[in-house]
Parts: structure tokens; sequence; C-alpha cells
């Protein structure tokens, strides 16, 4: 009788811990990034009431009998399957679509979490809705990202201003109508900027002399330049032969405070039948400018877009990835800790390594299936129940053998 009241006694135990289980899944159901537990039953040691015997000449073998001892928790695993993508519209909410985690520091430890709904501090810092702090890799002052240094505080300074950079070279692309009558004229324009960020108005004229022969003449601020070589010819088959290879001319700006020389690359001009279609393309040059807004890119890279049009990367997020996901250990607030079975944190860049690649503006959701947690929570009531109905009856089998002696 004992026996069997154990053994209801490890199954009430177990359910409950099933239903303790099923209870925390359902009340995150919403929570950002949650990934749902299943509870793995086992049985315990079993009594031998009679040992197995093996085959021998002239009689058969025998099996054991064995009465079981009752459940146990053999695992709470962890579903690691992706969640449901909430769009939400916040340049601060990332989500993972696919492997790997968020890397976080709190303090002096090191967290890892799935949940990618982040907010601004009074630094400037990207923190999680507890104050873990963002990691990744910060960019140097020229936008240049070092994803094999160590991982820091990722920060978007918003407000921060670059110096204005002195323009050095321009593109020029697009076609030259062959069919102009000579003497004819195609015009472009675009700005320059000295050292000091001031803008300057460039001009650039093609000038048609022959067949295939035109003249280039650049302005700057209404003062015409000398170049390296103003004649722009063309083959037959619309393609330039001169300037030579690569196909770029020179220009001194004589301008105080812009020294030069600057490059112009013709490699992009044609001379075909059709319109003109002749433009600057672009400059490298610009003006100062403050940080105004900035995007996520797919493989982390947080790119900052000034006030005066500069498009820099400002940092990147950092992943990692673990051997064994399901090895790590829960760290509250939707985080996770390096356990003894997890493996070491593989930190690198979103797409690589099989690490998934970053959404921003969107949110991974929870994973809990309702209709799985209420099917198991069904489950453990009734087993529940059930364990209860045998130390119930074990109770009254007790009681009448103790009514034996009256």
């Amino acid at each position: 009788m004992l026996r069997s009241m154990f053994s209801a006694i490890s199954g009430l135990r177990a359910h409950q811990t099933k239903l303790d289980v099923t209870g925390n899944n359902i009340a995150n159901v919403n929570t950002v990034g949650f990934k749902a537990s299943q509870t793995v039953f086992q049985d315990t040691l079993s009594q031998v009431i009679r040992a197995g015997g093996a085959a021998a000449q002239n009689r058969g073998g025998t099996n054991p009998a064995q009465v079981g001892l009752g459940v146990k928790v053999a695992a709470i695993t962890t579903n690691w399957n992706q969640g449901a993508t909430q769009s939400t519209g916040r340049a601060t909410d990332f989500m993972i679509e696919g492997d790997g985690f968020f890397v976080t520091r709190a303090g002096n430890e090191q967290l890892y979490t799935r949940a990618g709904s982040f907010d601004f501090d009074s630094t400037g810092k990207l923190v999680t809705p507890d104050g873990s702090i963002l990691q990744g890799w910060m960019a140097d002052a020229s936008g240049t990202i070092n994803p094999n240094g160590p991982i820091k505080d990722l920060s978007v300074p918003y407000g921060q201003t670059v110096a204005p950079v002195a323009t050095t070279s321009g593109t020029l692309a697009g076609n030259l109508p062959s069919g102009n009558a000579t003497g004819t004229s195609v015009q472009t324009a675009t700005t320059m900027y000295d050292q000091q960020g001031v803008g300057h108005d460039v001009s650039y004229t093609f000038t048609k002399n022959a067949t295939d022969d035109w003249s280039l003449a650049v302005t700057v601020d209404g003062a015409p330049m000398t170049l390296s070589d103003n004649s722009v010819t063309f083959n037959a088959d619309g393609t330039m032969s001169n300037p030579a290879a690569p196909y770029s001319v020179d220009f001194t700006p004589g301008v105080a405070g812009w020294p030069g020389p600057v490059t112009l690359d013709l490699s992009g001009i044609k001379q075909y039948g059709s319109a003109n279609t002749v433009s600057a393309t672009k400059q490298d040059g610009f003006a100062m400018g403050s940080l105004e807004s900035f995007s996520l890119g797919n493989d982390g890279t947080i790119t900052g877009v000034y006030s005066n049009g500069l498009r820099q990367s400002i940092g990147q997020l950092a992943m990692a990835s673990f051997n064994n996901p399901g090895g790590l250990e829960k760290a509250g607030n939707s985080s996770f800790r390096v356990g003894d079975n997890s493996g070491a944190a593989m930190v690198g860049q979103a797409g690589t390594g099989g690490r998934g690649v970053l959404n921003a503006g969107a949110l991974e959701m929870s994973n809990v299936d309702l209709a799985e947690e209420f099917t198991g929570l069904i489950v453990a009531q009734r087993g529940f129940q059930a364990n209860s109905r045998v130390i119930t009856s074990s109770d009254e089998i007790l009681q009448d053998l103790v009514n034996l002696k009256r």
C-alpha cells in the first residue's frame, strides 16, 4: 500500500510542476521574445520483486518482476521555434529572424536576449526596459566598423556634428546626344564644398566641336577653371576614347580654403543617338551636419542620417550564438546567461556563422501556442486528479486493513 501512495505522491509533485510550467507559459503569452517550455517526465527506480533468469538447456528464461516507485521530472526543455512577427514601426525595435541572441551588459555581467525592444537612456545608449545596455561595435570618425574588435556599449549620439570635408572628386555620367549639331552645348551643375563646408556652384558644359568630338568647360562660382584635358572624344561605338583610361580630368578650384585638386570621373559618359542625360551623380565633400535619424540594416549596421545629407555608419549590433541554446540559464527580464552545458558564446555579425538577420521596426512575439497549453493544462489536471485518487484508494484499503482488528 505504501508503495502505491508514495508513487502517487511523486505523480502529484510531477504534475504540479507541469502545471507550474504551463501556467508560466500562459502568463507570458504576450511577452516579447519569450520561448515556451515543456515538461518531460521519466519514471524513477523500480523495486525488483523477482529477478529474471536466463534460459537453460532444460528450462526457459524468466523475465524480472518489477514494481515502479513513481515518476519524476526529467527535464524542462525550451522551445526555440521562431515567434510571430509584430510590426511596431519604432526605429529602436529590432527582431532576429533566425537563430541568435542580442548581447547586453547588466553591470559587469554579459547577458543574452531575444527581446529586441530597446530605447535610449539619458546618455544616448541603447538599453533594454530593465536598463541592460545593448552591445556591439562603434564606428570611428570615418564611419569604419571593426567587427573583429571587442564589443562595447552601443549609443546613437543624436545632435552629434560631423566636421565639413572639402570636395576632392566628382563623377559625371549619362549620354551626350550624337545627333546634336556642331556648336551646341549640354550643361549640368552641382554643389561642391571647401574645407569650411561652404558650398560652391560648379557648372559643367560640354560643347560639340565635330562628329564624336566635344570639349568640356568647368566653372566654379562663375569663374572658368583650367582642366588637365578639356577634349572629350568618342569611338564609333559611343565609348570614350579621350581622356584615356581611367577617363578622368583634374582641375584646381583656386578658391581660398579649397586647395584641390578635384578629380572628375568621366567614365560613365557615353555618346549614343538618344536624348541628353548627362548629370553630376556624385561628389565626396559635404558641409557640417548633425545627426537627425538612423536606420538599421539586416546585418545590424546602424546608419546615421545627417542634416547635410551624409549617411554614415554609427555602429553595428553584435549577435551571439551557442552550440546548445537549451543549456542557457534564464536570468529573468527575458534574458539568459551562459550555462554549464550551453557552450561558450560565439559573438559575431548578423547573417554570419549561423546567426540570423535583423529586421528593424518589428518585434518577435512569444511562441506560446495557447491551444497546446490549454490541452497540456487539461492533461496535467487529469493526471493530478488520477494520482490523488490513487492516494484515496490506498487510504481506504489501509482503513479496511485496520478494521480487521476490532
